[in-house]
């Protein structure tokens, strides 16, 4: 779901300001020579812009799913009792992102920075609900940073809080240690996030993907179903697997905790309701949707070329394969990557296709965090 663009000194929106111990901070010059990190949360104002297939590659992270609303995952019940549906507060269509005199409401996001671009833009169903974080450190001695994508579901509230928190949560608990340790810092981050937006009271809920630069190790985290995919000298490479009640493994885990899965005009949902089984927030369901990420860690070497991070927006309309196609002529092998028009490209192609979706892309040139 799109992103909403909020001036500088919204509420909603506005540069963190808890300084930071893993992400120095002193000024910035250029952006072509960043002495510090910059930081942004959700959609900054921008300048408007304008801008100029292949089988999709199964990933090894690929998970097997239910394919019919009748099929049953082998070994589980067919009879059970279920409970009743639970009924999923949706935001009223009359909510409005507005700029701060109250006139105004943009639906398309637009951010184009050293090392990575970002293009947002409002679907047909209702107000913007993504939003994206950035948080980097480009310089020489340093080259960390943190980005996200959070699709938010039943309003905007839980993306514009993880996207405000997630970083500080996830470097708050980072050490120099094992791959191991790594991954359970991202876990702590992750569930220290949804555990403080519960107390918000709540009831929207935001699906995550996450990519953390650091020591020249990419390491990329998800809940629900947005989606990292990278391209390894060309071909695509999927570095999350979608958290959707259809995946025998999740089914299993919910029906186990008591709930279930129904199928609903085609869309396998928990409790009759929802289209996730991983997310932040959605307390109406917390007992099954859960907020622990999935993580993969892995060296960037030359032939990690770039990283697309989007909202199911972009994926239920285009393959990994196709995005890469789209990307690479654009990126790679130029002297002047032209990531934004790129990232456009995608966000044209998924809406030609006829998605009524918001959809956020973010595409990130990995070579500019390798020392």
């Amino acid at each position: 779901m799109p992103c909403a663009l909020v001036a500088p000194n919204s509420p909603i929106f506005s540069p963190s300001k808890i300084p930071s111990i893993f992400f120095r901070s002193s000024s910035l010059s250029s952006p072509s020579s960043c002495s510090s990190p910059r930081v942004l949360h959700g959609p900054p104002p921008t300048p408007s812009r304008s801008s100029s297939s292949t089988a999709p590659l199964e990933s090894r992270f690929q998970r097997h799913v239910i394919s019919g609303c009748k099929t049953e995952p082998s070994g589980l019940a067919l009879k059970r009792k279920r409970p009743m549906m639970i009924d999923i507060p949706v935001a009223p269509l009359s909510f409005k992102v507005e700029s701060p005199d109250g006139t105004e409401r943009v639906d398309v996001v637009e951010v184009e920075e050293d090392g990575y671009s970002v293009y947002c833009k409002r679907g047909r169903r209702g107000p913007m609900e993504d939003r994206y974080s950035a948080v980097v450190d480009l310089r020489d001695d340093s080259r960390q940073a943190f980005f996200g994508v959070f699709d938010g579901h039943g309003g905007a509230k839980a993306a514009e809080f993880a996207a405000k928190n997630m970083d500080r949560n996830i470097k708050d608990r980072l050490t120099c240690g094992s791959e191991e340790k790594i991954m359970e810092a991202v876990k702590d981050g992750y569930l220290t996030t949804d555990v403080d937006f519960l107390k918000e009271n709540v009831g929207s809920g935001a699906c995550c993907v996450t990519a953390l630069m650091r020591k020249g190790n990419l390491v990329v985290s998800n809940a629900g179903d947005c989606r990292a995919v990278m391209s390894r000298g060309g071909v695509a490479e999927a570095l999350t697997s979608d958290h959707h009640p259809s995946r025998v493994d999740e089914r299993a885990r919910i029906e186990t905790t008591g709930g279930y899965v129904d199928c609903c005009r085609g869309v396998w949902r928990i409790q009759g309701s929802l289209a996730v089984s991983r997310a932040i927030g959605d307390r109406q369901l917390k007992q099954w949707v859960i907020a622990e990420p999935e993580t993969t860690i892995l060296r960037i070497n030359p032939e990690c070329e770039f990283l697309v991070l989007a909202s199911d927006g972009l994926w239920d309309k285009v393959t990994n394969q196709e995005a890469v196609d789209v990307v690479r002529p654009l990126c790679v092998g130029t002297d002047k990557p032209e990531m934004f028009s790129a990232c456009k490209k995608l966000v044209d192609l998924s809406i030609g296709r006829g998605s009524m979706d918001d959809t956020s892309v973010m595409i990130i040139q990995l070579g500019r965090f390798v020392s």
